[in-house]
């Protein structure tokens, strides 16, 4: 028999009503209405796979914009009755939950153009419309279109003087 790793917050997911959370007031992040967009499409297509991480008192640590979608979006709160994913973190002092919130945001990364081209590529060649994968991927067409081409731009442009700028290499 393997060893139980130690309890951890993920361990005891709950489903708490929206508005028994609310915000921090020291948040540093903010997301733009077209990527707000895109979370509530990424909710509504996937589901919730990834849960609000709050104090013991329902202050968020994060998740604000997952909980904003929820507590404000008629469709995404109604896709679970109005209950979000809480994983409670254990008590700690102020300042650790203030550093906490900016791990997690800074935690995500960035996406690399060349990969996130790769997959364009790859879905509309497997048969996927460019207007659904703009659509589904929260993309105008230019973008869909660029990514699709994936460095192929020089040959299409018929500009013979673009220097390697322009080029993957």
């Amino acid at each position: 028999m393997e060893p139980s790793p130690p309890q951890q917050p993920v361990d005891t997911i709950t489903w708490t009503p929206a508005d028994q959370l609310h915000a921090n007031d020291y948040n540093p992040n903010h997301v733009a209405p077209p990527e707000l967009r895109l979370l509530k499409l990424s909710i509504l297509e996937d589901g919730w796979t990834q849960p609000i991480v709050a104090r013991p008192d329902g202050e968020i640590v994060d998740g604000y914009h997952r909980w904003t979608l929820a507590t404000q979006d008629p469709d995404v709160r109604n896709l679970t009755a109005g209950l979000v994913p809480v994983a409670t973190l254990n008590p700690n002092d102020p300042a650790h939950q203030r550093m906490s919130t900016i791990r997690h945001n800074r935690a995500r990364g960035e996406h690399h153009v060349l990969k996130m081209a790769d997959i364009v590529g790859q879905v509309i060649d497997e048969g996927l419309d460019p207007d659904e994968v703009g659509r589904r991927l929260g993309m105008e067409q230019e973008e869909v279109r660029r990514l699709k081409d994936r460095g192929h731009m020089p040959t299409h442009s018929g500009q013979p003087e673009f220097n390697n700028g322009w080029t993957p290499g």
